[in-house]
């Protein structure tokens, strides 16, 4: 079975397109995803893709609503992820966080990371959640437009990737919001992807990751890579490289990290709470991923 991996092409996907590079179709296809994870998740319900790599928080809150497109197989990046709070490059009234209460704030998609950490900004902000106010954008140049045009105030996404957006002053940074999470999983759908195929996808990426991530690799090659096939500086690239955490094995996720992101999505009015206890096999194909 050839796997249809959907991903977006940002600086994380490096060891995947290592990966991809030396695998040469064999046993898996990319597929771009540009308007991030709301799309992929989209891709999965529709049978376009197989495998999604994806943020934490929107899978799990997927699930949590009910999807049964897909369930999680692994992780991908351990560390929490850094997402700027964006505003247009005029002067404005959006000149720090606290300035967006109330604002209509751009999102990629429904169901997006981008949605989803604006309520935990609102929620660290002490904004009641209910009152947010979105406008679907569908990727960074509709985002950016958006928020130049003046029909949104701002957006959030991942902090070097937007970047050199800020850089070339067709926006501006006006803070940032980690996530209270590890960044990233994998998802699968539950019964298209064959598990054993699923399992020889996992256990190879997690060798590429390994290498990618090893301490060798930071001090040059993976610098090099990133470098070369996103064109970021050297010094944002060494400054995530710094920071990024990858696991040592993709087919696992510790439970803690779906209780714990749960948790804070309840808080934040992004899910409802579950009516009962929580049942692992509802988040994860327990034919495929180990638990810790």
């Amino acid at each position: 079975m050839v796997l249809r991996i959907g991903y977006v092409r940002e600086h994380f996907c490096s060891p995947l397109l290592q990966f991809e590079a030396e695998d040469k179709g064999s046993t898996f296809t990319l597929v771009e995803c540009p308007s991030g994870t709301g799309q992929l998740i989209s891709r999965l319900t529709k049978d376009e893709i197989d495998i999604a790599i994806a943020l934490t928080d929107p899978l799990i809150a997927g699930i949590a609503k009910g999807s049964e497109a897909y369930k999680l197989v692994g992780s991908y990046v351990t560390s929490p992820l850094r997402w700027a709070v964006i505003t247009g490059h005029k002067p404005s009234p959006y000149n720090q966080i606290s300035d967006l209460q109330g604002s209509t704030i751009g999102i990629s998609r429904n169901g997006s990371g981008s949605q989803t950490m604006a309520y935990v900004m609102a929620l660290q902000q002490g904004w009641p959640t209910s009152e947010l106010k979105f406008q679907v954008n569908n990727d960074i140049r509709g985002l950016i437009s958006s928020v130049n045009d003046g029909t949104t105030s701002a957006f959030m996404w991942e902090w070097f990737t937007t970047k050199p957006f800020a850089d070339a002053g067709e926006c501006r940074f006006i803070g940032q919001v980690p996530t209270p999470w590890p960044s990233w999983l994998i998802a699968a759908h539950p019964t298209r992807a064959e598990s054993a195929a699923v399992r020889t996808f996992l256990d190879d990426l997690s060798r590429h990751v390994r290498a990618f991530a090893s301490a060798e690799a930071r001090a040059g090659p993976s610098v090099k890579f990133v470098m070369d096939t996103f064109k970021y500086p050297d010094t944002d690239v060494k400054e995530w490289l710094d920071a990024v955490e990858y696991p040592e094995d993709c087919s696992t996720i510790p439970w803690n990290v779906i209780t714990d992101t749960l948790g804070v999505l309840q808080q934040a009015g992004v899910v409802a709470p579950p009516e009962g206890a929580i049942k692992q096999d509802q988040f994860v194909n327990m034919n495929v991923v180990t638990l810790v």
